[in-house]
């Protein structure tokens, strides 16, 4: 699992950085202004980009995840709520953009109503993400930390992997502040 993290934290610190400067344009909904709102479409779609890209080592897929036990089972499930959520939720905000500029008034009004949703579940998304550092250190620990694993997984490593994965690198700020329908 410890492996399996570690490969693809180089991507997911790719994503993380361009959420977050998306972030700040959408975390409490759209702008209602047309050229705020267009503002949004590049650092949008690089977020959904980068999202995208993030590999699913065949652990913390579904195939395979499902003969996971103990800790190792949380884990990939924090893992693969991240991805589910940030990849659709970057997706569905650029089409929400797409048909607010471009749509139908009808088509407009629906995406503006929902987006909310959206928003919410990159957050989300990020939230379960942050929360891979205190599993991943409890496990560790439960599991018979140094003593158990020995120079295969140190205590540095799982330090070194809590930082990549901690709540301080990867939550998104402010806290999300759109609520569906507005």
């Amino acid at each position: 699992m410890s492996r399996a993290l570690a490969t693809v934290e180089r991507p997911i610190a790719v994503e993380v950085a361009a959420a977050k400067r998306a972030w700040p344009l959408l975390a409490n909904g759209l702008p209602t202004g047309g050229e705020q709102l267009a503002g949004t479409r590049a650092p949008v779609a690089a977020a959904a980009t980068s999202a995208a890209r993030i590999p699913t080592p065949p652990v913390l897929g579904e195939t395979r995840a499902v003969s996971l036990t103990g800790p190792g089972a949380g884990l990939a499930g924090l893992f693969r709520n991240y991805i589910g959520l940030t990849t659709r939720g970057w997706t569905l905000i650029g089409a929400a953009i797409d048909q607010i500029e471009h749509g139908s008034p009808a088509g407009a009004r629906f995406a503006r109503e929902n987006v909310g949703l959206y928003i919410e579940s990159v957050y989300d998304g990020h939230f379960d993400l942050a929360q891979i550092d205190k599993h991943l250190v409890d496990g560790y620990r439960r599991l018979g930390g140094p003593a158990a694993f020995g120079s295969a997984l140190t205590q540095a490593d799982v330090d070194a992997l809590g930082d990549a994965y901690s709540e301080a690198n990867l939550r998104l700020h402010p806290h999300v502040g759109v609520r569906l329908g507005s």
